[in-house]
């Protein structure tokens, strides 16, 4: 089992997007089985709300309920038990790739737009304190990566278990080359 962590701010716009957007992709390429979807803020401002209402409501007229989602802050042991921790801007990266060093897993850190190379912009700008176009282009945005970074994933961890072969050993391969 793969485990994938979305993180923004407060865990009400981006990353819950982003984690709505990755388990609809996940789900239809029927690898919900194989792969964990989560998502966490850098703060505690919004613990245990919902999905701001603009990114429900755009998410929803995409197809994808989020409303059941709830905020959570990142804890150290998400740095552990995730496979990979997906960083909606710079501030988040610098900020996850400090507390890697604390438990020794900084390869596991990534922007998630750089799954996402048709894109110009390399950070998920925080939709919150602007408008409707604000969330459209963040939905845009993580649809896009999300496929990307999905992509990533069948490529690194399936194909070899697509070819016939024990899926631990592929990942034990994968993790040594």
């Amino acid at each position: 089992m793969i485990h994938v962590l979305m993180l923004c701010t407060g865990n009400i716009c981006r990353s819950p997007i982003a984690e709505g957007w990755l388990r609809t992709h996940v789900d239809q390429a029927d690898l919900s089985g194989q792969i964990r979807v989560d998502s966490a803020g850098t703060t505690d401002y919004h613990v245990g709300e919902p999905p701001d209402r603009r990114a429900q409501q755009l998410m929803r007229a995409r197809g994808i309920e989020i409303g059941g989602l709830r905020a959570r802050k990142l804890c150290i042991a998400d740095l552990e038990q995730f496979d990979y921790l997906l960083a909606m801007d710079n501030g988040h990266l610098s900020l996850l790739q400090h507390c890697a060093q604390q438990v020794h897993s900084p390869g596991k850190i990534h922007r998630i737009m750089v799954f996402s190379p048709g894109w110009k912009l390399q950070e998920v700008p925080d939709p919150y304190y602007g408008g409707q176009r604000g969330f459209i282009q963040v939905v845009d945005m993580l649809e896009a990566a999300s496929r990307g970074f999905l992509t990533h994933l069948r490529e690194s961890h399936f194909e070899v278990q697509e070819a016939g072969l024990d899926p631990q050993v592929a990942q034990r391969h994968h993790a040594t080359h």
